[in-house]
């Protein structure tokens, strides 16, 4: 009985969580609330200017991000940079296989010092030591499979360095939501990048991006009605057809 309890009061906390969002778009993620904020608010210590050296604040040539020789590209922690995602795979796998096996096999004893001769006389009427067994099996196999697959995804979403590995990897991070109506779009992209790959324009591709998680998805009336609903899904699990 209590585990009947606990189910309806499951049910019921989450009929509640979903009435909450009647007439109520998607809520916006603060971005405040993300590891891409965190970096930018705590970025790593620069080199102070030389103050016995006044003229090196005002050189061309200094190493700092307003420096007309300064590299761009990100490189340290709270940096931005671009990533584009430019995902066009298709993927066709075809098979067949077949199997046949055919036996037969014919023993007899016609001939074993005498014994057979002797013993005729005493098997039943039709039996004989000449077709002592006789057996014949066959088998066939045939099977096929075809899979065939395809995705196409075009996207550019800003990531920020969140930390920078002892190696010189960036790892990155980047977040984009995008709300239509009663819809709301997400994309995520994290991952490791080397800071070589990334190019002039201070952009880099998906592909040059190790351990790549990039997820597309959203949440909003469109996206709750495309989803089965909890006694459906718990079927499913529980039962065996």
């Amino acid at each position: 009985m209590k585990h009947v309890h606990l189910v309806c009061i499951l049910l019921a906390l989450g009929a509640c969580s979903r009435a909450a969002n009647i007439g109520q778009p998607p809520t916006l993620t603060s971005p405040r609330d993300s590891e891409e904020f965190i970096a930018m608010t705590n970025p790593p210590l620069e080199i102070p200017v030389d103050s016995g050296r006044p003229e090196a604040a005002a050189s061309l040539w200094a190493g700092t991000t307003s420096s007309l020789i300064s590299d761009r590209r990100a490189a340290t922690r709270g940096d931005i940079l671009t990533v584009t995602i430019q995902i066009d795979d298709r993927a066709e796998i075809s098979n067949s296989s077949g199997r046949s096996r055919a036996a037969d096999d014919n023993v007899s004893l016609s001939q074993m010092a005498g014994i057979p001769q002797r013993l005729g006389d005493k098997l039943p009427e039709g039996a004989s030591f000449d077709n002592l067994a006789e057996a014949s099996s066959s088998s066939s196999y045939k099977g096929s499979g075809n899979i065939s697959r395809r995705d196409k995804l075009t996207l550019r979403v800003a990531a920020t360095v969140i930390d920078r590995l002892p190696n010189g990897t960036l790892q990155i991070e980047g977040t984009q939501e995008v709300r239509v109506n009663y819809e709301l779009r997400e994309l995520t992209v994290s991952g490791f990048v080397r800071p070589a790959d990334i190019d002039r324009n201070n952009e880099i591709q998906y592909d040059r991006i190790a351990g790549a998680r990039i997820s597309y998805g959203g949440r909003g009336q469109i996206t709750d009605v495309q989803q089965p609903r909890y006694g459906q899904q718990i079927a499913d699990i529980l039962l065996p057809y």
